[in-house]
């Protein structure tokens, strides 16, 4: 196990690394610039020089390159001119609402896509199959901003039952948690679908069903647990998209975190904040793999069988 624990901790070495270097370069590739924004179309070459040097933009790029690593081993993010503060300060402040909306969204999903996958995998063919798959199909089907525009015109302003924006109360969790949910729900289901299917088919559920077992019985004591792993591992890898793509759904839906924040540092070239988002999200995900690796060995011997050979 602790060989598996440090193999995937240099691993993630590797990722923060690559992530650091990608954005790095897509942010400095990107058109315009920054001490321009930050002065404004008033500004004469000669304060646009001076900024470039305050920020160090006047060197060459493999010189900014080596500084930023180095100032990111030191856990320095930079500052944000724009903001008049660290960076990673802006960033962690934004960080806790968005992993509140992804935490939501990703319980709503697991829980909602592991009862549609046993409904279905418990019959496969059956009528509930085929009503779970089309609903699966359709809801992988919808872009994630059409849905969230969607139930705002519907739940917001036609029946007046939820907010449309902002934060304060469990309600207006619910339009952009569901938004975000509603795709993962399909995959949860999909694959949890595919492993109940094949569970229900092998040996031990028969001998189970001729010790008298109901199929309530096996399909919680069995086949939830071996469909669990998939599922895990899935979970870990969706989470970092959603953390991720929550900037669409956190700009539909006014939601304080991330997302109106990375929007406007792209908007006004803010390296510094860009490039702590960037780190940020790329650590959680780097995290979150982790756990899932943990809990799989956990819920099968073979992994951690593998683990310790």
């Amino acid at each position: 196990m602790i060989r598996m624990v440090v193999k995937r901790l240099l691993i993630g070495v590797f990722v923060m690394w690559g992530a650091a270097s990608l954005i790095f370069l897509i942010v400095r590739a990107a058109p315009g610039d920054p001490a321009s924004v930050l002065l404004g179309p008033d500004a004469d070459r000669e304060q646009i020089r001076q900024l470039h040097a305050t920020l160090g933009l006047d060197r060459p790029l493999h010189e900014q390159y080596v500084t930023y690593l180095g100032d990111v081993l030191r856990l320095d993010f930079g500052e944000s001119h724009r903001l008049g503060r660290p960076a990673m300060d802006a960033v962690l402040e934004r960080f806790p609402a968005t992993l509140e909306l992804t935490l939501t969204a990703t319980t709503v999903a697991v829980v909602a896509g592991l009862l549609l996958g046993l409904l279905a995998g418990a019959r496969p063919g059956g009528r509930t199959d085929r009503v779970v798959s089309a609903v699966t199909i359709a809801l992988q089907s919808f872009p994630t901003f059409w849905v969230g525009i969607m139930g705002v015109l519907l739940f917001a302003l036609t029946l007046r039952l939820l907010p449309s924006s902002g934060v304060g109360t469990p309600q207006h969790m619910v339009l952009p948690a569901l938004t975000m949910a509603l795709p993962f729900i399909a995959i949860v289901a999909r694959l949890a679908r595919s492993s109940v299917t094949e569970t229900m088919r092998e040996p031990y559920v028969v001998t189970a069903r001729s010790k008298g077992l109901t199929e309530p019985q096996i399909l919680l004591g069995h086949a939830l647990r071996n469909s669990l792993v998939p599922v895990v591992t899935i979970v870990g890898l969706q989470m970092g998209a959603l953390l991720g793509g929550a900037v669409i759904v956190e700009n539909v839906f006014a939601w304080p975190g991330l997302g109106s924040l990375v929007v406007d540092a792209v908007a006004n070239r803010d390296y510094a904040v860009v490039q702590g988002v960037t780190l940020l999200i790329a650590g959680a995900v780097t995290v979150l793999n982790l756990v899932a690796d943990l809990l799989c060995a956990q819920l099968d011997p073979r992994i951690r069988m593998e683990a310790a050979a």
